[in-house]
């Protein structure tokens, strides 16, 4: 059982007031930007203006160790967070993005935590992460991009793809093949590469659906001291499975959020819409399309506290975060889709935040491992346990 706090409940009602204040009023300007083929992204203007208003409410740093700044709260009230942020298709989080920061928490050396952790954790640098290839996406242990050791440094060749904010980064996680005959059996490693560092070069930007964007990236030679591995040598599988869970609880959130949005647009707009002398909100197909969205949002949310529950207690919750990913996913594309028809050819402009949040939840399928891995991951454990 999980009981949320009073101070999580009014956390939560101030994050509320911070979307309904600050970020619905800016979804004109994305879905604009959207319609024109831009990035649906905040311009800096925005988005400094934001972290102001972010630093002057509390709401920063929020899973931050408090020797590291910041308010070290627990899973189970940063869902309640996630979920009103997802409420929204302006794209913001707060500061700092939780899945590298937590990476960085259980592998970063004091002189690491010193260059990289504190200024990351105060908002004042941005991070990215590569670890999918050409080759090796949904399965990051075919991995080919390979770290070979000369003196004191390491000299990184590879290719990487799909990578989110590397454009912009200050600091950049590599995970690189240092055994190949272990792999990720104790054969990768992370490794802390530096904006501007020679041999990393950012080969593309490729436009994605929702108006994102990622990038490709190449290694060429590019030669990092020692004292930029990341955690121990070859031990870099576990902490990035754990940035990938942290993801994974955050998506379940964020669905949620998402769900929500599009149902109560649904509902709004079925009980204004005459249709043949009848409303939409007495036609037994849209009345269904509600039950079915509200009763799989009750589910999808006592999923996501449960795991958020277990891992406050240290508990491994991969297996729920792989059926949270799955579940929550689906059901948002569903829901969303409904409204999207309940609101006819309405449902189907860019004029509506319908359309950008049916593209950003069909990439929520495929990014942070397909749905048909995690299936099978789900699968094999369970038939491995029945043996």
């Amino acid at each position: 059982m999980y009981k949320v706090s009073d101070e999580h409940r009014m956390l939560r009602d101030l994050v509320k007031k911070f979307v309904t204040n600050e970020l619905v009023p800016l979804e004109k300007n994305i879905l604009d930007r959207f319609a024109a083929g831009q990035p649906a992204a905040l311009s800096d203007e925005e988005n400094g203006r934001l972290f102001k208003q972010c630093k002057e409410l509390g709401l920063w740093a929020l899973d931050v160790p408090e020797e590291a700044g910041g308010a070290n709260l627990p899973n189970v009230a940063l869902v309640g967070v996630n979920e009103e942020l997802g409420y929204t298709c302006v794209p913001f989080t707060f500061p700092p993005d939780s899945p590298n920061l937590h990476m960085l928490l259980a592998t970063a050396n004091p002189e690491q935590r010193r260059k990289y952790l504190e200024p990351y954790a105060a908002g004042e640098t941005v991070s990215a992460i590569a670890i999918s290839e050409p080759g090796a996406g949904g399965d990051p242990a075919g991995m080919k991009t390979k770290a070979v050791k000369e003196g004191d440094h390491w000299v990184i060749n590879g290719r990487k793809i799909w990578i989110s904010r590397i454009a912009k980064a200050d600091f950049t996680i590599v995970m690189a093949v240092t055994d190949p005959n272990l792999g990720s059996r104790g054969g990768i490693t992370a490794f802390l590469v530096d904006k501007g560092t020679p041999g990393l070069v950012v080969a593309r930007a490729i436009p994605m659906l929702a108006g994102q964007r990622t990038y490709e990236v190449v290694f060429e030679d590019c030669r990092v001291h020692e004292s930029q591995v990341l955690g121990r040598i070859g031990a870099g599988f576990a902490p990035m499975q754990l940035r990938l869970t942290v993801r994974r609880l955050q998506m379940g959130a964020w669905c949620i959020g998402m769900t929500q949005r599009a149902l109560d647009m649904l509902c709004s707009h079925a009980n204004q819409r005459v249709t043949f002398g009848q409303k939409l909100a007495d036609r037994q197909a849209i009345q269904w399309w509600v039950a079915d969205a509200a009763t799989k949002l009750h589910a999808c949310r006592l999923m996501v506290m449960d795991a958020a529950v277990k891992q406050d207690e240290g508990r491994d919750v991969r297996m729920e975060a792989s059926m949270i990913k799955v579940f929550a996913t689906e059901m948002a594309t569903e829901v969303i889709d409904h409204a999207q028809q309940a609101f006819g050819a309405m449902g189907v402009t860019q004029e509506l935040p319908l359309a950008l949040m049916a593209q950003k939840v069909r990439t929520m399928r495929v990014y942070e491992g397909p749905s048909e891995v995690h299936r099978m991951v789900i699968a094999r454990r369970l038939l491995g346990a029945a043996h």
